[in-house]
């Protein structure tokens, strides 16, 4: 198999002892923390690529297409989500795992598209984030790097895609809808969904189509 470890020091050490003993695995490591990197390459004889895993070149380089596993192992629950999605989106990762440090993300992460989450609240305290709602996450993955950029858009009622399916809107296919929130739930959309007035969309697509879908989806009747 081939096993992607992205992140974390002391846990990521723990997975490449279970795995790195087994010649029918590759393992690639990943690691944005010098220090961490440094450590991992040392303590287990691998090399490590330096460099943050949201970051598609990064990825590039190392290699990772088509991988069996993906594990997000960061210390930043954020972080750790936008890195699967671009593995699983964008190489094909198999089977994507994270770990997150605020156990309520763990629904909403499975709900949005990651395999495996697994609360680590003991292991990584320091980053627990005691109160965290729904739109409060939201708004931290909309994040624009390099490669994933991750849109909020409210949903006004004299849109055109207001009070319609999704799959009678035409979506454009350099975007995907992939959360709708509607107070209080997080929806996963599909083709029957209506849209309606006041849902906040959560659209995935690439930096130079960001324009282009916040223009469509705000297009009045």
């Amino acid at each position: 198999m081939k096993i992607v470890i992205a992140n974390g020091m002391h846990a990521a050490d723990y997975v490449i002892g279970i795995y790195k003993n087994h010649k029918k695995h590759e393992i690639i490591l990943i690691n944005d923390n010098k220090d961490s990197a440094k450590y991992l390459a040392e303590k287990n004889n691998l090399p490590v690529f330096y460099g943050h895993p949201n970051k598609k070149e990064v990825l590039d380089q190392a290699r990772i297409r088509d991988c069996d596993i993906f594990m997000a192992l960061g210390y930043k629950d954020a972080d750790n989500f936008v890195a699967c999605l671009l593995a699983k989106k964008a190489f094909g990762a198999r089977k994507t795992i994270c770990t997150v440090s605020n156990p309520k993300n763990v629904t909403l992460f499975r709900d949005l598209g990651v395999d495996s989450v697994i609360s680590s609240t003991a292991l990584l305290a320091d980053s627990l984030i005691a109160e965290s709602s729904l739109e409060d996450f939201i708004k931290q993955v909309s994040i624009e790097d390099n490669s994933i950029v991750m849109v909020e858009i409210v949903v006004k009622d004299s849109y055109h895609i207001s009070r319609r399916r999704i799959m009678d809107i035409e979506f454009p296919k350099t975007g995907t809808i992939s959360c709708i929130y509607r107070k209080p739930h997080a929806i996963i959309p599909n083709g029957q969904t209506v849209i309606l007035p006041k849902d906040k969309l959560v659209v995935v697509t690439t930096p130079e189509e960001k324009d282009a879908i916040i223009k469509f989806v705000q297009t009045a009747e």
